[in-house]
């Protein structure tokens, strides 16, 4: 069954389409079938292409992001998406809002306690758009080894 995955954070331009992208890749070396997207809780930047300092430190890593552009999360992602992955906990409760009752998809934080800490912090406002992108390359490995069928 082909798993649909979507990463979350406040405009989809640098921690969730980074997301979109590192896993992208690295679910396509890992042989992993998934659907990938991004959203974002706002609106402010629907439309516009990752923001360029994240896609200059990604394409640094190898990874292209700049076909992805900008969406806002909305109530049809919840049945189309299996699950919904948020950068933060301000993001988590945001899309737990806008929730229809009875939707499919689990909601649940991108990070987990096993990495010490659960937020991916946001590279637009704290510049360090490498650290991001090591807790996202993190995130994403744990992501494809929880995902990837038993061999």
């Amino acid at each position: 069954m082909l798993m649909r995955i979507l990463f979350l954070c406040l405009g989809n331009i640098c921690r969730s389409p980074a997301a979109e992208g590192v896993f992208r890749e690295m679910a396509a070396r890992a042989g992993l079938e998934a659907e990938a997207d991004s959203a974002g809780t706002g609106d402010w930047h629907r439309g516009e292409p990752p923001y360029g300092p994240m896609q200059a430190a990604a394409s640094a890593r190898g990874y292209d992001l700049s076909s992805l552009r900008a969406r806002q999360l909305t109530r049809d992602d919840f049945e189309r998406f299996d699950l919904i992955l948020a950068m933060d906990g301000k993001n988590l409760k945001d899309a737990e809002r806008i929730r229809p009752a009875g939707a499919r998809a689990q909601l649940r934080l991108f990070l987990d306690a096993k990495t010490g800490t659960q937020d991916v912090p946001d590279p637009y406002y704290t510049r360090d758009f490498d650290g991001c992108l090591d807790l996202i390359e993190d995130g994403a490995r744990r992501l494809i080894a929880v995902l990837q069928p038993p061999q």
